[in-house]
């Protein structure tokens, strides 16, 4: 729900107070969730019944907050290209929230380069190294180190990016996974839509993580 005189708002939804937003920069952070190849057949029903409701609560609090005038993507590199070449890549990251914000776009949009591919690359690298089996907690500790290191470079880029580019009154929508590290500005609202349907995918994952391993493991 809406919690107010918060930062950060959760929502399950209620509807806001227009005027209580008014001149405020807003985004609202949509968990970014996937599926990968050969996902088993019951995530993947979750994860459709997760978008479906994702659609159902944005469209509901931006008849209320008014229309979306910036969209951010988690692994979004692109830069000046052309509308259709920017709307493709999202496609190969995730196709249900590549449908959201076409939806967006096509009503006037505008999709901006959120994230910077080398810091991101060094980041997803760094938790790589740290999820296979070390012995030493020596180097566990300096691996932390590092991701950690390279995890804040990279959240401050894309709180830059959203800071030099979401203008007075606007409102920003962010494909983004849970559990960031994003230092949004002091001045913007920040909305985070938390569909019910986000709790079944958490339990899925509590209840089948041995079968992901196994899944991770046969895919090496």
């Amino acid at each position: 729900m809406v919690e107010d005189g918060t930062k950060e708002n959760e929502i399950r939804i209620e509807k806001p107070t227009v005027d209580e937003y008014k001149e405020k920069r807003k985004i609202v952070h949509i968990p970014l969730v996937l599926i990968w190849d050969n996902a088993p057949a019951d995530y993947v029903k979750l994860v459709k019944e997760y978008w479906n409701e994702v659609k159902g609560q944005i469209d509901k609090l931006t008849s209320k907050l008014g229309g979306v005038d910036k969209i951010y993507h988690e692994f979004f590199y692109l830069q000046g290209g052309e509308g259709e070449d920017e709307l493709n890549s999202l496609k190969d990251i995730n196709e249900n929230s590549y449908e959201i914000v076409k939806k967006f776009v096509t009503n006037g949009a505008k999709l901006i380069q959120t994230e910077d591919k080398y810091l991101s690359e060094v980041c997803t690298d760094w938790e790589r190294c740290l999820a296979i089996g070390l012995t030493s907690n020596e180097v566990r500790s300096k691996l932390s180190e590092f991701y950690i290191d390279a995890s804040n470079k990279r959240y401050r880029f894309i709180a830059d990016m959203i800071d030099k580019t979401l203008g007075e009154d606007e409102i920003g929508i962010i494909f983004f996974s849970e559990n960031h590290w994003i230092p949004f500005p002091e001045d913007i609202e920040v909305f985070n839509l938390t569909p019910r349907r986000l709790d079944d995918i958490h339990n899925w994952f509590r209840d089948n993580l041995y079968k992901i391993q196994s899944l991770l493991n046969t895919k090496e």
